[in-house]
């Protein structure tokens, strides 16, 4: 029996899961259905579902790869709160989704075009409740504040890897929200220049 798992591991989410959670924890709603976006590996999802197993999690990507990785972690997990990933690509005008209680977005920003960013905001802001939960995290830039040289370093080889990444503006994404009833609630400085960005629906 081959002991290759699909089972794929981001050495950066060992590091951020709990710091992560540390925010997004407080933030969630007692109960009902939490989307995560490009849900990559799966194992956020894992650990936020062990951790708040009162909700129920619907990971998705868009890469079959990825789809594979997160339904082996559950399976491996042995996980009974978290839904089979759906094939949902942000930037697609309709997702397999139709109403959800709150999102989470982990470290899509910058490795996707900025159709992805609209099509997270605007798929989203369809599909919250009053009062529902956009959680973002990644890398930005920020215009009252110098770029740190690490995350300067990080934009000029996401350009070079697809001209359409990079780290985006703060003001660009809070902006981008606004126009689909997301209020900006604020963000939380995170380890290794990250953020949290927190949005409400309105």
């Amino acid at each position: 029996m081959s002991n290759m798992s699909p089972r794929r591991f981001a050495p950066a989410t060992a590091r951020n899961r709990d710091p992560i959670l540390g925010v997004l924890g407080p933030l969630l709603p007692e109960s009902g259905l939490v989307l995560e976006v490009a849900s990559g590996t799966g194992e956020h999802v894992v650990h936020f579902a062990r951790a708040r197993p009162d909700l129920v999690w619907q990971p998705s990507d868009p890469s079959p790869e990825a789809r594979e990785s997160i339904a082996a972690w559950v399976a491996a997990e042995g996980l009974s709160n978290v839904r089979t990933p759906l094939a949902l690509d942000a930037a697609a005008a309709d997702w397999p989704v139709a109403h959800v209680d709150a999102a989470v977005c982990i470290n899509m920003l910058h490795i996707s075009p900025w159709a992805a960013t609209e099509g997270l905001m605007k798929g989203v802001g369809k599909r919250l409740p009053v009062g529902g939960l956009l959680y973002i995290y990644g890398p930005f830039c920020r215009a009252d504040t110098p770029t740190a040289p690490s995350n300067e370093a990080f934009d000029a080889d996401l350009k070079g890897r697809d001209a359409r990444w990079g780290l985006r503006r703060l003001e660009d994404v809070r902006a981008e929200a606004e126009v689909n009833g997301l209020g900006f609630e604020g963000f939380v400085e995170m380890p290794a220049n990250n953020l949290s960005l927190i949005f409400r629906k309105r």
